[in-house]
């Protein structure tokens, strides 16, 4: 299966500090709207962060109109192809977990293509709130956490 960034959200403080990671990385600078991971705050107390979860059959790839997403079979990462991409956003609307975004300046496509294997935003957390996890591991985690509740 494949392995995806996950988010502990009894961890993550909402520090932001791995979307400036991913830009830093990314693009040469400081600016969370050039991340390729979210911060994103559930309820006001509950926060997490959220990248691309590498879908096995992902909605972002086959509703591109251009052909400018594709699945790199070998890591399981979304490729784009940014002579084929216009900026349409149909991906972004396509994908149920918000883990793709339009880059404001260059109006391509962004995705989390996890650092060719060592993502950096996992290495940098400061509350070690994120890991490589797959969609089996998470379920398996949120069914021990359900069996604890009242």
């Amino acid at each position: 299966m494949r392995k995806f960034i996950a988010a502990d959200p009894d961890r993550c403080t909402g520090c932001r500090i791995c979307e400036m990671v991913c830009s830093a990385v990314k693009e040469g600078e400081f600016n969370a709207r050039l991340s390729r991971i979210r911060t994103t705050w559930v309820t006001p107390y509950l926060v997490t962060s959220l990248a691309c979860r590498l879908c096995e059959d992902p909605s972002c790839v086959r509703s591109c109109p251009q052909g400018a997403l594709s699945v790199d079979e070998e890591k399981g990462v979304i490729l784009v192809d940014e002579e084929r991409c216009v900026g349409c956003g149909l991906c972004v609307k396509a994908c149920e977990f918000n883990a793709i975004t339009l880059h404001p300046g260059r109006k391509v496509v962004i995705v989390c293509d996890l650092c060719g294997g060592e993502p950096k935003c996992v290495e940098f957390c400061p509350k070690g709130a994120l890991d490589l996890r797959t969609a089996e591991e998470i379920a398996q985690r949120n069914e021990t956490f359900r069996k604890l509740l009242p």
